[in-house]
């Protein structure tokens, strides 16, 4: 491919609820432009953007993928994204490298979860957008019907750009309401379009469309405003501009339709993406100097800044960095600084992908997207710049994994190999994290959903080689006393030789949640020799790690050493820290053991219609609301705090009661007593594991 200035070159991001058929048009967007000789189909595998073996297995998008092509004198970096919220890190990182994006609705579907969510990433972002009405040809297709429901849930300003000729099997061609010309296509794989005169039955639901389309196009411009309000015709080209200008500014979204499948509308849908949507050319970056936070702005004659937006992990290429560069240019064998690790990188080779398709570029000018392979340091979210003139950008925004679970090697022998490839998971996903919790002794790893660690266990087996097994982790229940006790312990061993004798007295005390473990000694006149004080306390450290109930670290406990008695031959510190470790045992069996559980706070936002069924959700988990209240935009937060073991699938839990519309976030609260009917199963499953070892 050709080099390419930043006046043409446009990055669209392809966004859509799973299903919509975002890959389906990507597909078609590469066959028109001539980047591939056939329609690649997700139903065959045959897809050039879902080449991952995941995705064509489940024949749906995981990864977000490149698919440049070339169209009228212009570099296309179009991006296809997945459409399901497990993947939506892809999303949120293909956003922040584009000027602009295209929301494929299904024309029998009409507005789903994800295109709601899709759609308020990118106003959020002020990225102008264009809708595409996929499937006309879909059984229950309806145009009218989904722009109703455009009109009633994302809001705004949807102004058709086009009308279908037809619907279902009638599906043949589109109407454009600018030149009010019909588009049929002239062949089967619509790579022709014959220009005809617009069906009888549509001419005055066309002319009322244009009005309306006329009229947003004029209120974004005083001169257009005038010139129509006095009764005068705008002609093609001036509504052409205020198109530009109104898509630009967010303040209308252009509604065009056809079928991908099929190859219909997708031409005109291509010819509006260059003629309506921004070049990167006026684009203006901000970010801050990494020394003093000062605010910078990047235009792109400014020396070189990228984003990092998304890293893969390959085994044989090695780290493949996709970067938009904001301002400067870049060629291969060159050096960057690293601004986020404070690293300089070294560049090797340049080059654009196309699905798996790598090709070499000579030198990538600003605005543009390319992938760099073998970065030492970069990772998602990292700022690549000039050295003599620093940038840092502000990271890409992620949700926040909920989603753990337990894992470990099938294979012994794997221990090593696993931690690597786990790390190279992490560099490859920024919504996928790992935890040592050092009190259960396992590996942890967050995730957005079941599927979501699924996806990334099949990947490890296929670029690692190695077979793992997720499982629910184990709850960090703990152990703690609800009454005073005082106890006695003798330890005494006699058999020839030297002896063993330690002799303790100890005050067991509990104390405030949150206390810990405190210890002290009273002991008066020399009942216990002052060096013997250190192994007594750690012969109560060691208990404190294997309650006397379930075996779990005891805490919140205070241990005064009070009284004791020593041989001046048989005592040694070994023997007094086996009487401290069973004075202590002994104790707390007598001093009211109790179970403790892990609470989190957990903070729910939906909207307003499911906060009474997330309280309702709660209180069946033992939950304990704390408050609830709108937080506008038809949002409410429901906040309360809740034991672990109710909470640990409730990502999946709350996806299904809200339909997906549901986000949470949780933390670490406090421990409290375990309800006595649950703390006897939770007994009674650790002795009978210990019956069986």
């Amino acid at each position: 491919m050709k080099e390419y200035k930043s006046d043409r070159i446009r990055n669209v991001g392809i966004v859509a609820h799973g299903g919509a058929g975002k890959t389906s048009l990507s597909e078609a967007f590469l066959f028109n432009a001539g980047a591939t000789n056939r329609l690649g189909r997700v139903d065959d595998g045959s897809a050039i953007t879902d080449f991952e073996p995941e995705e064509m297995k489940r024949k749906v998008t995981i990864s977000a993928a490149l698919a440049p092509c070339e169209w009228h004198e212009n570099k296309m970096n179009f991006i296809d994204t997945p459409g399901y919220a497990d993947f939506v890190a892809e999303v949120k990182g293909v956003l922040r490298a584009v000027e602009s994006v295209v929301v494929v609705l299904c024309a029998a579907a009409g507005v789903e979860v994800e295109t709601e969510k899709v759609w308020g990433y990118a106003a959020d972002l002020g990225l102008p957008r264009i809708a595409f009405i996929n499937k006309m040809d879909r059984e229950n297709a309806d145009f009218q019907g989904v722009l109703h429901s455009m009109k009633e849930k994302l809001g705004g300003t949807i102004v058709p750009l086009q009308l279908p000729i037809g619907a279902v099997d009638t599906f043949k061609g589109v109407v454009d309401l600018v030149t009010m010309k019909a588009y049929i296509p002239a062949n089967s794989q619509g790579i022709q379009y014959s220009e005809a005169e617009i069906p009888s039955d549509l001419v005055t639901q066309a002319q009322e469309a244009r009005l309306a389309l006329i009229e947003a196009a004029a209120e974004t411009d005083d001169e257009l405003l005038t010139k129509y309000l006095d009764g005068e015709e705008l002609t093609d080209e001036e509504i052409k501009r205020g198109l530009v200008k109104g898509i630009s500014q967010g303040s209308f979204c252009p509604v065009l339709c056809g079928s991908a499948y099929k190859n219909i509308g997708v031409r005109q849908l291509m010819d509006a993406v260059a003629m309506y949507l921004p070049s990167p050319e006026k684009k203006i970056a901000s970010g801050g100097h990494p020394a003093t936070r000062e605010t910078i702005e990047r235009n792109i004659s400014d020396p070189f800044s990228a984003l990092v937006f998304k890293t893969t992990a390959d085994p044989f290429v090695g780290r493949l960095s996709f970067i938009r560069i904001f301002s400067g240019a870049i060629k291969p064998d060159s050096s960057l600084y690293n601004a986020t690790k404070e690293k300089t990188e070294r560049i090797g080779s340049i080059f654009t992908l196309r699905g798996k398709q790598q090709d070499p570029v000579n030198v990538a000018n600003a605005g543009d997207i390319v992938v760099v392979a073998k970065l030492q340091e970069a990772a998602t979210g990292d700022t690549l710049c000039d050295k003599d003139n620093p940038i840092l950008f502000d990271p890409v925004s992620y949700p926040k994994p909920m989603f753990i679970m337990s894992i470990e090697a099938k294979n012994k022998g794997d221990e090593d190999k696993l931690g690597n490839s786990l790390h190279r998971m992490v560099d490859e996903d920024a919504t996928f994290q790992l935890e040592k919790n050092n009190e259960t002794h396992q590996l942890l790893v967050k995730g957005l959903s079941d599927l979501h660690l699924d996806v990334i266990v099949e990947r490890m087996k296929r670029k690692f080689g190695i077979d793992v097994k997720l499982s629910e982790p184990k709850i960090p229940y703990r152990e703690t006393i609800r009454s005073s006790v005082k106890v006695e312990y003798k330890h005494k061993k006699q058999s020839g030789g030297h002896g063993q004798y330690g002799h303790v007295w100890l005050q067991m005390d509990p104390v405030a949640p949150g206390g810990g473990f405190e210890f002290s000694e009273s002991i008066f006149g020399g009942a216990v020799p002052r060096q013997y004080f250190p192994a007594v306390e750690k012969g109560i450290r060691d208990a404190l790690s294997n309650g006397v109930l379930a075996g779990y670290p005891v805490t919140d406990i205070k241990v005064n050493l009070f009284d004791g008695s020593y041989h001046d031959v048989d005592s040694s510190e070994m023997a007094f820290k086996i009487a401290a470790s069973s004075a202590f045992k002994k104790g707390a069996l007598q001093a009211k053991p109790v179970l403790l559980e892990p609470v989190y706070s957990v903070e729910v936002t939906v909207p307003e219609s499911y906060m009474g069924d997330i309280i309702g959700d709660f209180n069946s988990r033992r939950g304990r609301i704390l408050g609830m209240e709108p937080v506008g935009k038809g949002l409410g937060v429901v906040r309360a705090q809740v034991p672990l073991t109710e909470v640990l699938r409730y990502s999946i839990d709350l996806r299904s009661m809200t339909q997906g519309r549901g986000r949470f976030d949780m933390t670490f609260d406090h421990y409290e007593d375990v309800p006595q009917r649950i703390a006897e199963n939770i007994i009674a499953s650790y002795k009978k594991e210990k019956t069986e070892e």
